[in-house]
């Protein structure tokens, strides 16, 4: 079983975030960096996939900057959705080998990653086909928007609701699914559980998933 790096970050801007990812990337490419798992928090922000569909955003311009809330072009797969400090984000940049350049498997894994991440807390997770992301009780609790660039390197990730203040996605239609409401671990655990508290359980479960073990290791500039 080969290492995975895991870094967490703390609560990182997003625009900072992107910055990060594609310099993790273009180093992953070229072979100097390994591969990496980051862990972190955004501020609120509305971000928008490749396929999104603005009037997905609920709240107009002038709102948005009232309340502080960016909008941002993301690059990833996926319709709008929303970060904050709430959520536990993660961004695997991987480099996919031969066995596993397949997109639907990598978001299989990734979904694996994050069942497994919620059952740790009694939570029972579970796929709704064709839908992308993790589901429990016909909710949403992670969302998953990924990239898969040159080279087979992946980029973005999943989104795992973990407080219970979930006021941030009236912003939005999530994930352009009008008819189907979002929870949080806390939530569904029944007990107040902030994105850090998961930080080491994400990184073992998501790791497993791609056959890797995590390694903690700062993720240098």
């Amino acid at each position: 079983m080969s290492d995975l790096r895991c870094a967490f970050l703390g609560r990182v801007p997003y625009a900072e975030g992107l910055g990060i990812q594609e310099q993790l990337v273009a180093r992953v490419r070229r072979g100097d960096a390994p591969d990496t798992l980051l862990l972190l928090t955004h501020p609120d922000v509305i971000t928008l996939g490749r396929t999104a569909d603005p009037e997905h955003v609920l709240v107009s311009d002038a709102e948005r900057d009232r309340l502080g809330v960016p909008v941002f072009d993301a690059g990833r797969g996926g319709d709008v959705t929303y970060h904050g400090p709430g959520q536990l984000v993660g961004y695997p940049i991987l480099a996919l080998r031969d066995d596993r350049r397949d997109a639907h498997r990598y978001l299989r894994d990734l979904e694996d990653g994050l069942i497994a991440t919620v059952a740790a807390y009694g939570v029972a997770g579970s796929r709704i086909e064709g839908l992308t992301g993790v589901w429990t009780g016909g909710a949403k609790i992670a969302a998953i928007g990924v990239r898969i660039g040159t080279g087979w390197i992946t980029s973005h990730g999943f989104a795992l609701n973990c407080a219970s203040d979930l006021s941030g996605f009236s912003m939005i239609v999530p994930c352009g699914i009008g008819d189907r409401p979002v929870t949080s671990l806390s939530a569904r655990a029944g007990r107040e559980i902030a994105p850090e508290d998961v930080v080491p359980v994400a990184a073992a479960s998501v790791a497993a998933a791609f056959g890797r073990r995590p390694v903690w290791a700062p993720v240098a500039a």
